[in-house]
């Protein structure tokens, strides 16, 4: 999974989002380090879409614009637990030979 994917995955996890706010929300869970194009937001959330990860919700009019929101499905969530359990346990592996050399991680 990359990196934006994962962000737009966690950015679901409180409810539904519409694409602006999607972005908004990985910005401000990584402090403004992953901007996330529309571009690549709307060809990740149609490839997440076909593999079930999320579902496309209703669309309103805002400012004579569509906007749709999308929502995380349970296949979304569990997907979503086990990459944050394999980024946690990879992440041990670096903070653990950290320690016992002595040198602080990265």
């Amino acid at each position: 999974m990359t990196e934006p994917q994962y962000f737009i995955l966690a950015a679901l996890m409180d409810g539904p989002l519409h694409g602006y706010g999607i972005i908004k929300a990985a910005e401000q869970a990584t402090d403004g380090r992953l901007r996330i194009a529309v571009g690549t937001l709307y060809g990740a959330l149609e490839r997440m879409e076909r593999a079930g990860l999320v579902a496309a919700g209703h669309e309103e009019i805002v400012d004579g614009r569509a906007r749709r929101y999308y929502w995380l499905t349970e296949d979304g969530t569990e997907t979503l637990g086990r990459e944050a359990l394999r980024m946690q346990q990879a992440a041990a592996v670096v903070i653990g030979r950290a320690r016992d050399t002595g040198a602080a991680p990265a």
